[in-house]
Order: structure tokens, then C-alpha cells, then sequence
């Protein structure tokens, strides 16, 4: 039997109950001072026990079985730390502990799954056109699910995909564990800061809970970087079939695009992407106690959730952040769009107005342009991607004007107007003494980002906040309560899901292991996955100026670069900034086809303290776009030849003629 087999919940239920049937499960005792596991069985007890039952023909079938039944999170390894093995090791059933899970059974108004209750013919609003869900932020809490209409979940239209996600993500019929007598730690929110640092802090050993009100995944998964990411895909297949001439690649007709399609292929792949987050995979395969609600602090060293107090070593707060609202008269009557309603999108609008000039606006301007819609996007000043390198913005606003999308600078909002379903939304500027109105069938708002703190008893906890700044965190990501601490975009200026990733693995070591990680250290990368991409690492020439520090610039532009020349990927360069004399790489910008893949090579070379001339001695496939920074490193070594070694060479080679 092979390990990858994928087996049927029924299958599965009834492979186990044989299984577990057929083992001495009791309690045992191992090491000095000897500790007692609840309800284990041993691993070379168990094997024998298959042969003798018929189950497993041999040793090698007995592991393969029961090493299949732990990929499904039947059983586990007491401590998580081994495979199936023909050894004195105990393993436990999942059934014979308690981190919360899906209930056995519900009453019809209770449907045990999101796909049952869309087989029951409860969702009856499938397919319809959802602009906006009346709840669509995670600051509401959705723990209880059996009176709450499709909308206010934030996932729609609930189809088999968005079922499936919610399933694994929000479970319908989810029942909370008994909480343990105290926790190594708590994590509010299941973001990506909070399911790393659960994981993580369950994989050494740690009793851990997590609590989650809304969808576990967080924005990553269920409304930004995997959905959005889905559609830049096929907005990227549409351009590139437009241009397909270039290459003498002939397509007679009209390019169109199957909108709907389009975004039942991102549920789809979002649904499939999801068990990794799934409430059943941390509490039956990791160990982690899941909670389905929201948690509020009732004391520094206590939450509670769903009636139930929780004690703790150690808390971390990963609530997130939520879409910012811009002062708008009257955009919070209109039908608007945040990142967190947009994919759920069946239709494509006609004509979609986007506030907002950074990543999420750029990037969803450029695609839904390339989609169809006629997109005109805003911005209070005279640029677009504001943060960026000034060269590298112009290069992705000639790009996406390029595509058709109207960009309108220095706009002056007077009021949005749009209450009624049916009309459409009218965007109302100042100009020239006058107004400039512009209408849109639908209006995303892409204008930041503001923590999730309201409504967490954080005062409660002695835990100092800003409404606009978040969770104010020390160097060691600890807050004024010593000992809880704070991950992700609720605590920190980079919101980004590697950066929460990365403030997670240093609050496991700072939290439960003494640790003394900085989050000032981390060198962190990002990218903007418009078409071209744009990727930044360190410092930009305005903080070097600012700092008044040293530097040369060195720069290699695409067009010179063979492989772009040959592939028609011209546009765009590589710039690095090194300390002047002496090579340390300070920060670096790429623009261009494939950037947030190049930058991590100049990340690397930061993170090890690798010189730019270095970079110049390392080998680089030919011919390959990540030449150029080879190239950069060329161009320094050529100019610490100064004349005076210049003249010494020349001399040299003189006397050996």
C-alpha cells in the first residue's frame, strides 16, 4: 500500500475504527522521573498486532499502512517527533484527545458543513453579483454560524470551492476543546504571524491555543496574496495572448476573457491551497487546541472566548489588519470594494474605479483592465506606488497606462454618491473651481491598511496601543505586558505575510525560550506583482541621503541584457546601492519581468554580508534575467581599478609582450 493513497471520509473513518480496534490503548509510563502518556499504544506492539490480524502482509505493509493513516491525522506520535515506526514508541489516536473539532451532528438549521448546507438548498444566493458583504472585516465575530446570511461570512458566492474553503477555514459546526488547566500560549488570530507561531510553538513541545473569530488563514489565503495572485495569472495569459503578434503567433478574432471562469479558478485553487490552514489539520495533526470565536483579555495573564477562560504562560496577539477607509462623504453608504470583497466578484464590471495607487490598487487595476473593464484609478498626489523607487513607479505607470488603465493624479474628493443598487457610482472631485464627476459600475477602495484592535480588552492586559500604529511592540516583539507579545500587521510597519511569518519564528524564541531576537535585524524583501513586477530590499537613495551615508550606485537596464533582448522583456533594470569603498550592499531595487524572484539573491547576499564585487564571481546560468545583477558586480570591480592600478597593469602586460 502506498503512503500517498487518498482515502474517503468514509473510507477513512472506517480504515481507523478497524485500526484503533485491534491495539492495547492504555496508559504508559516512560523516562526519569517517569511521565505518564494517556491513552497510548506502541509502535512495535502494533505492527505485530497487524501481521497477526491479517491487516498488513509484512513489516514494510504494516508501516506504509499506519504511516497513511498519520498523513490523514488519525493517529500521531505522542510528542509529534516520528513516523510510524516498528519501535518503542507511543502514538495516540486523535480521537482520544481534545483540540476542538467538527461536530458529530447538528440539527437541519445547524448543517455540519458549509457543502451540506449548500446541498440543502440553503445558499439561495448563488451566483448573485455581491459587491459587498455586510460584514466583510474580521472585526466581526462570526463564531456562531446558524444564523448568519452567506454575506456576512466574507466568502461568496457559496459555491462547491468556497463551501470547500469554509469547511476547512470556518467550519460550520466547529465544537471548542475544554480548555487545558493553563497554556505555554495563547494566539489570538490565524492569520499567517498566528498559525506559524501555533505551529511552531506546538512542534517543540508547547501546549498551545489558537483562536480565530473569523477564517482561519487570514488575509493571505482567503482575500489577498493567493486570490489576487490567481487572477494577476490570468490577467498575465490575456496580455500576453493580446501580444502574441510580436512573436508571429497569428490569433484571428477578438481576445476575450471568461470573467467567471477567471474567478472560479481562484476558488478553486484557494479551496485546494486551504487544508494547509485548516482548523482540523492544527488541532488533529499538530496538537493545537482551536477555538472558533473571539478572544478578549480579561486579565494580563487570561482571555476568554465563548464563555471560557483560557490561562497562559505567554499570550501573542496575530489579529491582522483591516482595509482603511479614506474621508469620503458618503463612501460608507455606497457600494464599495475592499480587498476583502472583491473576489467575490461573479461579473466583471463595465467600468471600475479604484482609490488608491499602492500594491493592491495597481495590482488590481492592471488586471481587471486586462480582464475587460475600463479602470480609472486616483491618486491624492502626482505618482503612483508612492514608497517605491521613483524610476521604477514611472516604468509600471507607463506599463498599466500602456494596458488602458486612466490614471488621475492630485485628485481632490468632494463626496461619493451611490446608495441606490441600480445607479451607478458616481466618484465627485474638485476641479478647477468646479466638480469632475466620474461614474463606475463598482468602486474599489486600495487605501492602506489599519490594525485590528478594537474590541480585545487589550487594556485589560496592560497591553499599550495606537489606533492607527497598532500593537506597540518592543525590539523583541513584546508588548508593556512582558509577557505577551505581538506578530504581524497588527504590530508591525511591514505588512507583509513573510514578514509575519518571520516575526512568528523570533516570538517562539523570545516567548518561550528566553530569547533575545530583533525584529530590527530581519532584512526584509518585498514585491509588487504588477506587470513589470517591482521588488525592493535595505535602504532606498532617499533614506541613504536622509542617513547621510556613503554610497554608489550601481544599475544594469534590461535592454542591454541578452535574454531580455531575446524574450521581449526589455523594460526594466536592477539597481544596487553599495556603501562607497567598500562594497557592502545597502538596498536594491528591480523592476521588471520576474523581480520578487531575483531579489532574493541580493537578500542573501545582504543576510551573509556578501560584497557586490563578490556577487560578480558567482556563476549565473546564460542567458538568464538575474545576469544583470552579476553584471552590477562586474561594473564595481571595474571601477576599484583605479588609474594608478590601471597604469600598473598596463606596464605589466608592456613588459610580458
Amino acid at each position: 500500500m502506498s503512503e500517498n493513497v487518498s482515502l474517503g471520509n468514509e473510507e477513512l473513518e472506517s480504515l481507523a475504527t478497524e485500526f484503533r480496534s485491534i491495539f492495547d490503548i492504555q496508559h504508559r509510563k516512560y523516562g526519569f522521573p517517569a511521565r505518564t502518556y494517556r491513552n497510548c499504544f506502541v509502535g512495535e506492539e502494533a505492527v505485530a498486532r497487524l501481521l497477526e490480524t491479517g491487516m498488513a502482509i509484512d513489516e514494510g505493509d504494516a508501516l506504509r499502512l499506519g504511516n497513511l493513516l498519520m498523513a490523514h491525522g488519525v493517529f500521531h506520535h505522542v510528542q509529534r517527533a516520528h513516523s510510524f515506526k516498528n519501535e518503542y514508541l507511543f502514538y495516540r489516536f486523535a480521537v482520544d484527545e481534545d483540540h476542538g473539532g467538527v461536530a458529530a451532528e447538528a440539527s437541519q438549521e445547524s448543517w455540519v458543513k458549509w457543502a451540506d448546507f449548500l446541498s440543502s438548498g440553503g445558499a439561495g444566493r448563488r451566483g448573485e453579483k455581491v459587491l459587498q458583504p455586510t460584514l466583510p472585516e474580521p472585526d466581526v465575530n462570526l463564531a456562531s454560524m446558524d444564523q448568519v446570511c452567506l454575506e456576512e461570512v466574507g466568502i461568496s458566492p457559496l459555491d462547491e470551492y468556497n463551501a470547500q474553503l469554509l469547511d476547512n477555514v470556518h467550519p460550520r459546526a466547529w465544537r471548542d476543546p475544554e480548555p487545558k488547566p493553563k497554556y505555554n500560549l495563547v494566539v489570538i488570530g490565524a492569520g499567517a504571524g498566528g498559525l506559524i507561531t501555533a505551529a511552531g510553538a506546538a512542534g517543540v513541545g508547547g501546549r498551545v491555543a489558537l483562536v480565530e473569530s473569523h477564517l482561519l488563514g487570514g488575509d493571505c489565503l482567503n482575500v489577498g496574496c493567493v486570490p489576487s495572485k490567481a487572477l494577476l495569472a490570468c490577467a498575465k495569459a490575456a496580455a500576453h495572448t493580446r501580444e502574441a503578434h510580436h512573436y508571429g503567433v497569428r490569433i484571428e478574432g477578438e481576445v476575450r476573457v471568461d470573467f467567471g471562469f477567471v474567478m472560479e479558478r481562484m476558488r478553486r485553487l484557494r479551496a485546494q491551497i486551504s487544508p494547509v490552514d485548516s482548523a482540523a489539520r492544527y488541532a488533529n495533526q499538530l496538537g493545537v487546541d482551536v477555538f472558533q470565536g473571539r478572544a478578549r483579555f480579561i486579565g494580563k495573564d487570561r482571555v476568554e472566548v465563548n464563555g471560557k477562560e483560557l490561562n497562559f504562560a505567554k499570550a501573542v496577539i496575530a489579529t491582522g489588519g483591516t482595509a482603511a477607509l479614506p474621508n469620503i462623504p458618503g463612501l460608507k453608504e455606497s457600494r464599495y470594494l475592499t480587498n476583502s470583497s472583491i473576489f467575490n466578484l461573479t461579473e466583471l464590471p463595465e467600468r471600475l474605479g479604484v482609490i488608491g495607487v499602492g500594491p493592491i490598487g495597481m495590482e488590481l487595476a492592471q488586471a481587471f483592465q486586462r480582464f475587460g473593464s475600463r479602470v480609472t484609478a486616483f491618486s491624492r498626489s502626482g505618482r503612483i506606488l508612492p514608497k517605491e523607487d521613483r524610476e521604477a513607479a514611472e516604468l509600471v505607470r507607463e506599463s498599466i497606462e500602456r494596458d488602458g488603465v486612466k490614471i488621475v493624479f492630485h485628485a481632490q474628493y468632494q463626496r461619493i454618491e451611490g446608495k441606490d443598487s441600480e445607479a451607478p457610482i458616481r466618484l465627485v472631485l474638485a476641479k478647477d473651481g468646479g466638480e469632475e464627476v466620474h461614474e463606475f459600475d463598482a468602486l474599489l477602495v486600495a487605501a492602506g491598511r489599519k490594525p485590528a484592535v478594537a474590541d480585545l480588552g487589550l487594556e485589560k492586559a496592560g497591553v499599550d496601543f495606537d489606533s492607527r500604529k497598532g500593537v506597540l511592540v518592543n525590539d523583541q516583539l513584546q508588548t508593556s505586558n512582558p509577557d505577551i507579545f505581538a506578530v504581524g500587521d497588527v504590530a508591525g510597519r511591514y505588512q507583509f505575510t513573510h514578514m509575519a511569518d518571520f516575526m512568528a519564528r523570533q516570538v517562539i524564541k523570545n516567548a518561550l525560550f528566553f530569547g533575545k531576537d530583533k525584529v530590527s535585524e530581519l532584512i526584509v524583501p518585498w514585491a509588487t506583482y504588477t506587470d513589470p513586477e517591482v521588488a525592493h530590499v535595505g535602504l532606498y537613495q532617499r533614506d541613504l541621503k536622509e542617513r547621510d551615508i556613503a554610497y554608489t550606485t550601481y544599475s544594469r537596464e534590461f535592454r542591454h541584457l541578452d535574454r531580455a533582448i531575446v524574450d521581449g522583456r526589455e523594460q526594466g533594470f536592477v539597481k544596487i546601492h553599495v556603501s562607497r569603498g567598500k562594497g557592502n550592499i545597502l538596498g536594491a531595487t528591480i523592476v521588471g519581468s520576474g523581480a520578487g524572484d531575483m531579489i532574493s539573491e541580493i537578500t542573501l547576499a545582504m543576510q551573509s554580508g556578501t560584497t557586490l564585487g563578490s556577487l560578480a564571481a558567482v556563476i549565473h546560468p546564460y542567458p538568464t534575467m538575474a545576469e544583470a545583477i552579476r553584471q552590477c558586480g562586474d561594473a564595481y570591480n571595474r571601477d576599484r581599478l583605479t588609474p594608478t592600478i590601471k597604469s600598473i597593469f598596463h606596464n605589466l602586460m608592456a613588459l610580458r609582450r
